[in-house]
């Protein structure tokens, strides 16, 4: 990776064919990401994520609504005690349905023909299986067929990315920096289930991981909660031209480049764990995007502690933390702020 901090540019980027896909809070948000800007879109891959607007499910959960909202987010939309108090695909999908009828996201229609893939490790304790198999009944409801979607829950896995690197902590691990080795690459069956026809991955890459200025998408607001750097992988390929596809990969929780660990407030510098770029380097998708002309962005949430935003963790927002108004919250729209700046990241490189 060059030193360089450059701009994005455009590229010779088919339209309507990109994907999406994350991790945990980068699986919430690519499904965000997804309904709010489905003419963008062919497919995603939702790692330990739950349906849209997941953390709306019980208002009366807390006296406040930011309170309430944060409470479903860990205990309905992450944890539920039963499969009954998980959140409820019906009504999910009636609320997608509204958002859409009042303008807020694309029209569903869009998700006609679009390929979902789905994965929960069975032994993941941070985001429980049944929020999965709700965010798979979800996408049924809005009309993605059955023969679109591949569901995984087979694999013993801890919440994590899965990769076939030795190094990588034990399968059923669940804690970070959650990529755990497993035998094979996820990022490669997300791509191939989303795109026909892949050429196997190149052996080396050829192109360029560019470090791009990412404050320029979100005018540099600190509720934007964002790092002030992006990452994107283009292969040489279309460097020089050719047709590409471009596909978003959303990291979760302490998996940003510049995850810090916030103790009592106070962000834990000397003692920062050593995550840094290996979701971006060491996670696969470079390499079959190399050999496939895919344009791989890395957008990147940062942590902060303190004051109005509340986030030490850097997670992407599928709660409502950079909303304006917590009664009336934006997150999830084609307004919010997070989702603003990756569509605006995904229309600079053409797509």
């Amino acid at each position: 990776m060059a030193n360089d901090i450059v701009q994005l540019r455009n590229y010779n980027v088919k339209k309507g064919e990109s994907s999406i896909s994350g991790l945990s809070s980068g699986a919430f948000m690519t499904v965000q990401l997804h309904l709010a800007h489905s003419a963008s879109f062919a497919g995603v891959g939702v790692i330990a994520g739950g349906p849209f607007r997941c953390s709306e499910s019980f208002r009366g959960a807390a006296p406040l609504a930011e309170d309430a909202n944060v409470q479903s987010a860990e205990y309905i939309c992450m944890s539920p005690l039963t499969p009954q108090t998980g959140p409820s695909a019906p009504r999910l999908a009636q609320l997608a349905h509204d958002t859409a009828q009042a303008g807020a996201i694309d029209p569903l229609s869009n998700l006609k023909g679009d390929r979902v893939y789905l994965f929960t490790g069975s032994r993941d304790t941070v985001v429980y299986s049944e929020v999965v198999k709700c965010t798979h009944r979800f996408y049924e409801l809005l009309g993605v067929a059955s023969d679109d979607i591949l569901f995984d829950d087979t694999v013993p896995a801890g919440h994590s990315i899965v990769t076939d690197n030795p190094e990588d902590s034990l399968l059923d691990t669940n804690q970070p920096p959650y990529i755990n080795q497993g035998g094979f690459m996820q990022s490669h069956r997300i791509l191939h289930h989303i795109y026909d026809g892949l050429k196997a991955p190149a052996p080396q890459t050829s192109g360029r991981l560019l470090r791009f200025d990412q404050t320029e998408f979100f005018g540099g607001e600190a509720r934007a909660s964002m790092g002030e750097f992006g990452y994107a992988y283009v292969p040489r390929a279309v460097e020089e031209g050719a047709p590409a596809r471009v596909h978003v990969v959303l990291h979760g929780c302490k998996q940003g480049y510049s995850y810090v660990n916030y103790v009592f407030g106070r962000a834990d510098v000397t003692n920062q764990a050593p995550y840094g770029n290996r979701y971006i380097t060491t996670t696969g998708y470079n390499e079959l995007a190399d050999s496939n002309d895919i344009i791989v962005l890395y957008p990147q949430a940062t942590g902060a502690d303190g004051g109005g935003l509340q986030n030490p963790d850097g997670c992407w927002d599928w709660w409502g933390y950079t909303s304006d108004d917590p009664e009336q919250p934006d997150y999830y729209s084609r307004d919010a702020i997070q989702i603003k700046a990756l569509h605006s990241m995904l229309s600079r490189l053409g797509g």
